[in-house]
């Protein structure tokens, strides 16, 4: 498959910037949403949230963004990756590439979007006077786990999708549910002593991992995140072989 991908890079190269700029064509603001859609939403769960809570974590605002962001990298990369292929059908048909460059693009794309946006967590964390720490070094690497995952996931439900094509709406309905499960606009600790049941979700670790180093300003569970790290690596390698088992046969059912 790498050989495939280094063979089609140029491709590959292509059609990542034709999902960057496809994302906000005909838009007036362009690019520009990638900072305004993740402030609206913070808005609107920083009115309503704190008085659901009665109380919530100190600079609150700040506390919303940093999970909605990471967030909104992980369900536009499920929502988009998983309705890739049968989105292509007119050129699955007509010319041959290594299937795997359409959700590779997705979640490429999705994750420039989202590196473009962390200045707006940048600016709250100035502005709240929380500042910055040296953890910081430390974001790459829960980036880095969070690609892995997404394009571990899509790889899967972008080519089950072909054949179970109800499977997208499932997907989005669940994708709403999952949201929350995790402690996006809540802490774990609230939960006390049973917050493991929401350690069972990957992105629980993931947010509370970007929290740590962002707000905290403290070393994030190294070993949970190994730990998932570990299995979206193992979940990857199921993905491609799920995906290149079901891909002989996307000519002829997208």
């Amino acid at each position: 498959m790498l050989k495939n991908l280094y063979q089609y890079r140029e491709l590959l190269k292509s059609n990542i910037k034709k999902e960057i700029r496809g994302k906000y064509k005909g838009s007036f603001l362009g690019v520009l949403w990638s900072f305004v859609n993740p402030l609206l939403m913070t808005l609107v769960y920083a009115i309503v949230f704190p008085f659901i809570l009665r109380s919530g974590p100190e600079h609150y605002v700040t506390y919303i963004v940093i999970g909605i962001l990471p967030w909104n990298f992980f369900t536009t990369v499920i929502s988009q990756g998983t309705f890739t292929i049968l989105g292509n059908a007119g050129i699955i048909k007509k010319v041959y590439f290594p299937r795997e460059i359409l959700p590779i693009s997705v979640a490429t794309s999705n994750l420039v979007n989202f590196l473009i946006s962390l200045p707006i967590i940048f600016i709250f964390l100035i502005f709240s006077g929380i500042g910055f720490s040296i953890n910081i070094l430390l974001l790459p690497f829960v980036i880095i786990t969070q690609y892995i995952l997404s394009l571990a996931i899509i790889l899967i439900t972008s080519a089950i999708n072909v054949y179970i094509r109800d499977l997208e709406y499932i997907i989005n309905f669940f994708i709403n549910m999952l949201f929350y499960a995790t402690p996006i606009l809540y802490s774990s600790d609230l939960f006390g002593s049973k917050a493991w049941i929401l350690k069972l979700n990957p992105m629980t670790t993931i947010i509370n991992s970007y929290r740590d180093i962002l707000y905290s300003k403290v070393t994030p569970d190294l070993l949970a995140l190994l730990i998932v790290l570990g299995l979206s690596i193992l979940l990857l390698f199921i993905g491609i072989s799920i995906f290149r088992k079901l891909e002989k046969g996307f000519a002829e059912e997208v």
